[in-house]
């Protein structure tokens, strides 16, 4: 498939930001893992978040526009869709500023976040426009064609727009249908350009008012040739052009060669498998495909199909990355690559990648395991690596006492490796706070440590590979929540001294209020004044999975 050609971008970019039709509109953006997939050697989510500040940028203020996202707070949910910026007008900096902090995480629950987008904006009662901006296909088990001949048969005046950004032509028809089951555009993005332009098309879905006829161009002189130019790229010499999902992403910059042997400033740029007219002349040409990169005089005339065959002298990595032997491609899954010249790639989940001929590490990570080899990259060959980076999944929860658990974010969760160095101590593996705390590890035995308030509980476990391993720490505790006139100093204590007459803390803080966890059992609360007016105790107990209430009076 062709992509967009240089010429074809341009008039895009210059295109006026135009209004968007009457009624409110929302835009539906891509959160998921998979944003971080690259294109021209940018990560997706970054050129997303850049196009969308520069069309939103230049309309209306008065334009009723919202932003919806998915997969932006959670990993595997099909169920995490949130209406970041209600549709208003003057919302476009809100948009990108949200757009700029958003997290990129989960799946693709696309259809879903439509149909809320639509029932956001009253589609059965008003007129609404929905935007989705999206580079995968639905993941969570929707249909979009039905949703789409769903929403258009309820709807008042309803249209989905669709841009398939960085889609293959099979993934687009997957996803086209929705659109034009509402009388909506589908649009194929490859790049930050036709993004860009792809963007101002489905805005414009109000026709503008017509404007006078232009006076007529002069007739263009004839050429000989439509196009003049096709270049041909092979990995090593006498090898057949690679397949089109290898050399899509390549790109020819041409500047012309003047007389002194000095280049031009000006260049023209041809995408992927895109031919071209280029004015007749002698051209330096780059040609640029992922990490190889060549240069080469061509010359080219009006009256004859230039076809310059590029030699990469260059391989091809096929990578997918598995947490375990069987599982899923993992999309969270980090791999980097790194080679002699400063040449250096990373991303996640798989790629498709040329490197120029030679040696190379590779290395891979998922949660706290990490995998490395050398890859050597041969020309004109390929590379088909399926990596296991061998991980279980561990999930912590933690119980007040029994069927009692602990919400909320206070629990801090770590993991240490079950054996202790010689002076007795473990090793940390990961951390992390909150309930519902998940780690992917590599097989082995480990300790997880869970912390609220003044509670530590340890929960010994083995990770296996490919397994998932549910830990309970059942922490035996209760909370005490205090209060005292002013801003006094607090401190919980045990009510018995040890044998060098001290009593154990438990920790401390100043008032009016203040609550902790702890065990169950009996504690003095201690209250002191800053000045020397001495202090004040009050025993009380704490029981597992109940609240006390502790007030003191003043020193």
């Amino acid at each position: 498939m062709r992509l967009f050609s240089a010429l074809t971008i341009s008039m895009l970019l210059g295109l006026p930001v135009p209004a968007l039709a009457e009624g409110q509109s929302i835009i539906v953006l891509d959160a998921s893992g998979s944003m971080w997939g690259q294109i021209d050697g940018r990560a997706k989510l970054e050129i997303a978040r850049e196009t969308l500040g520069t069309v939103l940028s230049g309309i209306d203020p008065a334009t009723e526009i919202g932003l919806m996202a998915y997969g932006h707070r959670e990993k595997g949910s099909c169920t995490d869709i949130e209406l970041v910026v209600p549709p208003a007008a003057g919302t476009a900096v809100a948009i990108i500023d949200a757009a700029n902090a958003m997290k990129f995480l989960g799946k693709t629950p696309l259809s879903a976040a439509v149909k809320l987008a639509a029932e956001d904006l009253r589609y059965t009662e008003e007129a609404a426009t929905v935007i989705l901006i999206t580079d995968g296909i639905e993941t969570c088990e929707a249909d979009p064609c039905a949703l789409g001949a769903a929403l258009e048969a309820s709807g008042v005046d309803f249209t989905a727009h669709v841009v398939g950004f960085g889609l293959t032509e099979e993934e687009g028809r997957a996803v086209a249908c929705l659109a034009e089951n509402t009388g909506g555009k589908y649009i194929q993005a490859s790049d930050a350009g036709a993004l860009a332009g792809a963007l101002k098309i489905t805005m414009a879905v109000a026709e503008p008012a017509p404007e006078p006829e232009p006076k007529p161009e002069p007739a263009p002189a004839p050429v000989a040739l439509e196009k003049n130019f096709d270049p041909v790229i092979a990995l090593v010499e006498g090898q057949p052009e690679p397949a089109d999902e290898i050399v899509q992403d390549a790109y020819f910059t041409l500047r012309l060669i003047g007389a002194d042997g000095s280049l031009a400033e000006e260049a023209i740029t041809v995408y992927g498998r895109s031919t071209e007219l280029v004015p007749p002349g002698t051209y330096r040409m780059i040609t640029e495909l992922d990490d190889a990169k060549v240069e080469q005089d061509v010359t080219i005339t009006a009256d004859a199909l230039a076809q310059p065959v590029v030699v990469l002298n260059a391989g091809v990595l096929n990578l997918r990355l598995f947490a375990y032997e069987g599982g899923e491609v993992e999309t969270d899954a980090f791999w980097e690559v790194r080679g002699p010249d400063d040449i250096g790639e990373s991303g996640y989940g798989q790629t498709l990648h040329v490197f120029p001929a030679g040696e190379y590490s590779l290395q891979a990570s998922f949660g706290s395991a990490k995998v490395e080899e050398t890859l050597t990259f041969v020309a004109g060959q390929q590379i088909d690596k399926d990596l296991v980076i061998g991980t279980g999944l561990a999930v912590v929860e933690a119980f007040y006492t029994e069927g009692l658990m602990v919400e909320g974010g206070d629990q801090f969760v770590e993991i240490l490796e079950a054996k202790k160095d010689i002076e007795g101590n473990r090793k940390s593996v990961s951390y992390t706070y909150g309930s519902g705390a998940s780690f992917d590890l590599p097989g082995g035995d480990y300790v997880a440590v869970v912390t609220l308030g003044a509670v530590k509980v340890e929960v010994p476990f083995t990770a296996k590979v490919g397994e998932r391993v549910d830990l309970v720490a059942m922490l035996d505790a209760g909370i005490a929540a205090f209060t005292t006139p002013g801003g006094e100093y607090m401190e919980v204590l045990s009510p018995t001294k040890d044998i060098n007459g001290n009593q154990k803390s438990f920790g401390y803080a100043y008032g009016p209020t203040w609550q902790t966890a702890l065990a169950a059992g009996d504690y003095v609360l201690v209250v002191a004044a800053d000045s020397a007016a001495g202090r004040t105790e009050t025993p009380f107990s704490v029981k597992a999975g109940e609240r006390v209430e502790v007030t003191a009076a003043a020193p």
